[in-house]
């Protein structure tokens, strides 16, 4: 279902995305980026960078959808699929903070990148090897 960039399923995660984007503030940057994700009981749940005049306390579009989705009751292993969006002609994946906390949540999930004109299927697998997470304490 989610194995092509161009899935027909991919299409509420992206209409989610696009609207968190455009809510997105960013007014240092003006870089807005806007997210999604797909939990395993099937909830479409966006997010949106945040940017604050002291830099280190903004929050990224993929963080703000995932506490988003643990306040509604996402738990490990519950994660599906993500979306990230940008206006910008070069596909943004998430960064590295994004990353790691995505691979909490799920060992193996699609993520798609897409801006107005094109998209791009990746996997977090692929995105962060190796990923330290709570398996590493047991």
């Amino acid at each position: 279902m989610f194995d092509d960039p161009q899935s027909p399923a991919w299409t509420p995660l992206l209409e989610a995305a696009w609207r968190a984007r455009d809510c997105a503030h960013a007014p240092y940057s003006h870089f807005q980026v806007g997210a999604a994700l797909l939990t395993a009981d099937g909830a479409v749940i966006g997010g949106c960078n945040v940017e604050n005049a002291a830099y280190p306390v903004s929050l990224c579009a993929e963080r703000g959808a995932l506490s988003a989705a643990v306040a509604d009751g996402l738990r490990p292993g519950g994660l599906v699929a993500a979306v990230v969006v940008t206006d910008v002609a070069e596909l943004t994946p998430p960064c590295g903070a994004c990353r790691q906390a995505l691979a909490e949540f799920a060992s193996t999930l699609p993520v798609l990148l897409a801006n107005r004109n094109s998209r791009s299927l990746h996997h977090l697998e692929d995105l962060l090897p190796h990923s330290f997470t709570g398996r590493h304490f047991q």
